[in-house]
């Protein structure tokens, strides 16, 4: 399967004040903010592209339209990079996925942290990136600077819980050694004239653990950091909406 980027929509580098500000507080105790410009959602994005192309055609069995490259990108509008412990759905098929995101923050800074891609399942069957639009990329309110776990990022740990009537089980557990590497997104973002301040870009997600029910009423994301023993974990509820009228 042909490895090739698929072009970027250039954000404004001034946003107007509507635009989401997100907050992330630092190990030191200091904090950075990132005014969203441009949200990024990577796919098929394992570190093995072998590996990607037998999911592929596995999630072609199940209806799901296959990319024309791997791995993929997908802009999302940026209202949709949140730090929320709420998620509202309108039907019981979304789940979400464990991933890091790469923030780009106001002041230029690049940090890492934990994010859950929250996907329509019933839409992803009709187009991904329209799948990807309908629900939010929820963000941790804490960060590390990149430059600080760069020298053991195959090692830091990525882990997902999902809860069913209060109980909590793993249903995703792995390292960022099974995903491409930030360092692979940011030469995708610097030849695109992409890495702006402002970004989000979410990694793609590690395999899910089968037998286990992902369409859950919450889900917790944890990033972990073996060396220190630090972890970065964002969760939320989700929450049905209200049957509508007419």
């Amino acid at each position: 399967m042909t490895t090739t980027h698929q072009p970027l929509h250039h954000a404004r580098t001034r946003p107007p004040p509507s635009h989401t500000t997100l907050t992330f507080e630092l190990p030191d105790g200091s904090t950075r903010e990132a005014t969203v410009v441009q949200v990024l959602n990577a796919g098929y994005a394992g570190r093995s592209q072998e590996d990607v192309a037998a999911h592929v055609a596995e999630l072609a069995e199940l209806g799901v339209p296959a990319p024309a490259v791997t791995p993929a990108l997908y802009p999302v509008s940026p209202y949709l990079a949140q730090q929320t412990a709420r998620v509202s759905v309108q039907h019981a098929r979304t789940s979400g996925e464990a991933e890091w995101a790469l923030v780009v923050a106001d002041d230029g800074e690049l940090l890492l942290t934990a994010a859950c891609d929250h996907t329509d399942r019933d839409l992803e069957v009709h187009g991904v990136a329209w799948s990807k639009n309908a629900g939010p990329d929820v963000l941790a309110s804490r960060a590390w600077r990149l430059s600080d776990v760069a020298p053991r990022l195959d090692d830091l740990t990525l882990r997902a819980w999902v809860t069913h009537d209060g109980a909590e089980t793993e249903v995703q557990r792995g390292t960022l050694a099974e995903l491409l590497p930030p360092a692979y997104w940011i030469e995708v973002l610097r030849e695109r004239g992409g890495l702006i301040p402002g970004t989000v870009l979410i990694s793609g997600t590690i395999p899910m653990a089968e037998g286990v029910d992902q369409f859950a009423e919450r889900w917790r994301v944890e990033l972990g950091d073996p060396a220190t023993g630090e972890t970065i974990e964002c969760s939320y509820d989700v929450v049905p909406l209200p049957e509508p009228i007419g």
